[in-house]
C-alpha cells in the first residue's frame, strides 16, 4: 500500500500545478457504464458508433470528470479535499486507447478554506478534451494517509 500526502490550504499557492494521467481502456468504459447506468450505444456498440458523428466508440464524457475528481482527491490538494462544484466544457471526444492527462492549477484562494482550481484534460496529442474549473474546500492541516488497495472488479 502506498502513502499519499495532501497540501493544506495554508501551503497552497496561486499558480501551483499538478497532473494525473490514465489510459482509457475497454474495461473502464464497461465499468463506467455499469456504475453510472449510462449504456448509450455510442459508448458500447461498435456498429452503432460507426454510424455516429464520431465514427467509433467514445468514452463517457463524465469519465473525464471522474479523472478530474481523482486528480483533486489524490494529487492537489489531495486527501481531505471536499468538492464544492465543477464546471466542464467537453471540447473533443475521448476515444478508447487515449491517454488522458488532467492538469490542475490553483487559480484563487478564497475565504474559509475554499479554492478555485483550473481543471483541464488533454489527450496524448496534447489536445484539450475538457476545459473546466472546480471549487473545493481544501484540507486545513497536513495529512499523510495509507491508500487502500484498488478494488478488483471483473467485467462480464
Amino acid at each position: 500500500m502506498s502513502q499519499l500526502s495532501n497540501t493544506p490550504y495554508e501551503e497552497l499557492t496561486v499558480g501551483q500545478t499538478a497532473s494525473y494521467s490514465k489510459t482509457v481502456e475497454e474495461r473502464d468504459v464497461q465499468l463506467f457504464a455499469a456504475v453510472s447506468g449510462d449504456n448509450n450505444p455510442v459508448h458500447l456498440d461498435p456498429e452503432f458508433a460507426a454510424e455516429s458523428m464520431f465514427k467509433e466508440r467514445i468514452a463517457h464524457g463524465m469519465f473525464s470528470g471522474a479523472l478530474i475528481s481523482a486528480a483533486v482527491a489524490c494529487e492537489l490538494p489531495g486527501p481531505g479535499t471536499i468538492y464544492l462544484g465543477q464546471t466542464m466544457r467537453f471540447t473533443l471526444p475521448v476515444k478508447l486507447g487515449d491517454t488522458l492527462t488532467v492538469r490542475l492549477e490553483i487559480l484563487e484562494k478564497l475565504p474559509k478554506f475554499r479554492v478555485r482550481i483550473a481543471t483541464q484534460v488533454f489527450n496524448q496529442r496534447d489536445e484539450m478534451v475538457v476545459d473546466g474549473e472546480a471549487e473545493i474546500l481544501a484540507p486545513r492541516k497536513a495529512q499523510t494517509v495509507t491508500m487502500p488497495a484498488m478494488p478488483q472488479v471483473t467485467v462480464n
